[in-house]
């Protein structure tokens, strides 16, 4: 057909064009995949955590130890450093890690769209990921909503939670909480932890080398540690130190200042070496204040030395046995606790396990006996004894006759507080130990005299105090003052006026009879040193606890030695022996 009608030419100008169709198809295209972009950023968003809870989270209360002259021993349960804030830290701190995080951070938005850039080519150019675009604003959003899951739906996250925080914060605020809540050290969150960890101070108190040290962490805090990596750490500190100086942060010469004081982090000393004691003391915050949601200092009464220098002693002296020490002043206040040998392989407290004292327990009956008018130079008989079934022997199976009273307690002999006890009654004895402090936990038994009745090195210790307390009243104490951050007080130690529980008199005999037991002769003559006030072995059955507790100027010390099982050590191994020589080496 040569020529078109009329009607072929009207349908074909309706016909649309194959470009427009095309177009058409585009634009259909490019909206469907805009409804579903918005539909997955919509379900993305709802999968998103409570952003307010996450913002506001509870966390453990922190509390902080103290020694008795305010040092910091450890903390329980931080998580997290003391707060920092842009207003308060010195601003070297906070520039170093923007100067190599995001140097722009104050002047774009929620993302850096020309940092992200310089990034994708950076890459590109290398044919790897050897830069990084997100910034602090984004770093923030990842470490307190997020997880570390490489997943687009995590990206999308990361970008909404971005303009969520610059909308709610300003940029100060943002770094505020960036600082407080990166991690960067085993576990721990802030860079005031780190500050702590890495460099034993506080992150207000960090130099402008220790800052930059801080801040070549962030890029990844194993790998740029100073302590595990101080090589990398300082050749990245290094460079912070160049760009705080070219973005006009610091002078060129305080950065050569800094830079030759960059070092490795010395690592800060393990506090297992008080965790018996923080662990005794955190149950007696406990006791005091009951359920607390706050941060808390307290301050305890121990001596920092003297507890790192027994538990250096103790366990290469008892080898493969376990052992125990407590010290305390003749007024209670406890200036040592060490537990055992290793509070990493066990965090028992032996300080507070019930054993049988042994004849560490014999001067609550030379007590009673001295206050019934005997005398150290009292004569007594020392024979066989027997009441019903219970026959004891003496330890090395001699018995010596008539002896004085003095005698009869420095060779530890056990006929005699058996007699004693028969001549006062075994009421009047348990009454004394009652006015000791113990009383309450012994049986009404002949063996409670030789000390078959099971008691705590603690409460053992606390007996020898108030004979060394002059006869008054002892009671242990840990803590003085307990406060919140601010200083507000919430326990403060109020002590009230000791009773005198043994006469004068009775105090004087019985300090003769402990200091003979030191001098030659005696079964504890291997604790003496200059000094030693006196004090006194026990044994139990079959070897099974070893103890010495003894005196020096106004501390009175606790050693306890044995198996956690129970198990007999070997017959070599007395109270005057390896807890003797203890004794001796704290002192000496």
């Amino acid at each position: 057909m040569l020529f078109k009608s009329d009607k072929q030419k009207q349908e074909e100008k309706k016909a649309p064009s194959l470009k427009l169709r095309v177009f058409v198809w585009c634009i259909d295209l490019f909206l469907l995949l805009c409804v579903a972009v918005s539909i997955y950023v919509v379900v993305i968003f709802l999968q998103m955590p409570s952003l307010d809870a996450i913002l506001h989270e509870t966390r453990p209360a922190t509390v902080v130890f103290l020694d008795k002259d305010g040092n910091e021993l450890r903390a329980s349960n931080r998580i997290m450093g003391t707060p920092v804030s842009v207003e308060t830290l010195p601003p070297y701190v906070w520039q170093a890690i923007v100067a190599i995080e995001d140097k722009r951070f104050f002047e774009h938005g929620p993302i850096d769209i020309r940092g992200i850039t310089r990034a994708v080519f950076s890459n590109l150019i290398h044919g790897r990921i050897a830069a990084g675009g997100s910034s602090i604003t984004q770093q923030t959003a990842k470490n307190i909503f997020l997880s570390r899951e490489k997943k687009l739906s995590r990206k999308v996250q990361e970008l909404i939670l971005s303009y969520w925080l610059e909308n709610r914060f300003n940029k100060n605020q943002i770094l505020d909480l960036y600082m407080n809540r990166v991690s960067l050290v085993g576990g721990m969150r802030g860079i005031d932890a780190a500050a702590r960890t890495m460099f034993q101070t506080s992150a207000n108190d960090l130099s402008i080398a220790q800052a930059a040290q801080i801040a070549a962490m962030l890029k990844a805090p194993t790998t740029y540690s100073p302590l595990r990596n101080p090589d990398k750490n300082i050749a990245r500190a290094r460079i912070i130190l160049q760009e705080m100086v070219r973005q006009g942060f610091i002078s060129l010469n305080q950065a050569r200042i800094a830079a030759k004081e960059l070092s490795p982090a010395i690592p800060a000393q393990n506090t297992n070496v008080y965790r018996y004691w923080t662990d005794f003391v955190m149950d007696e915050v406990r006791s005091r204040i009951g359920v607390f949601d706050s941060d808390m200092l307290v301050y305890t009464t121990l001596d920092t030395s003297f507890q790192e220098h027994i538990a250096d002693i103790l366990p290469g002296k008892v080898g493969e046995y376990q052992g125990a020490v407590v010290a305390m002043n003749t007024d209670g206040a406890v200036r040592a606790m060490v537990g055992g040998t290793d509070y990493q392989e066990s965090q028992f407290n032996r300080v507070l396990a019930m054993r049988q004292p042994g004849s560490s327990f014999k001067p609550v009956v030379y007590l009673v006996a001295l206050e019934n008018g005997l005398t150290p130079e009292s004569y007594v008989n020392d024979s066989p004894f027997a009441i019903g079934d219970y026959n004891p022997k003496n330890y090395n199976g001699r018995y010596y006759g008539d002896i004085t009273l003095a005698t009869a307690f420095a060779k530890s002999v056990n006929s005699v507080p058996l007699k004693l006890t028969e001549t006062y009654g075994i009421d009047t004895v348990l009454n004394m130990a009652g006015r000791l402090g113990v009383g309450n936990k012994l049986r009404r038994e002949y063996s409670t005299v030789l000390g078959a009745s099971e008691m705590s090195l603690l409460d053992l210790t606390t007996i020898y105090a108030v004979i060394w307390n002059d006869g008054n009243s002892v009671r242990p104490y840990s803590i003085t003052k307990i406060t919140d951050l601010k200083g507000n007080v919430l326990y403060e130690r109020n002590p009230s006026e000791p009773i005198q529980v043994l006469l004068p008199q009775t105090v004087e005999y019985m300090t003769v009879l402990l200091k003979d037991v030191v001098q030659a002769g005696g079964t504890g003559h291997r604790a003496m040193v200059p000094g030693v006030l006196g004090g006194k072995t026990g044994t139990s059955n079959n070897n099974r606890d070893a103890w010495f507790i003894g005196a020096f100027n106004d501390l009175v010390i606790g050693v306890w030695m044995g198996n956690d099982d129970f198990s007999p050590m070997s017959s070599k191994i007395t109270g005057g022996t390896i807890p003797a020589e203890i004794f001796h080496d704290i002192i000496e």
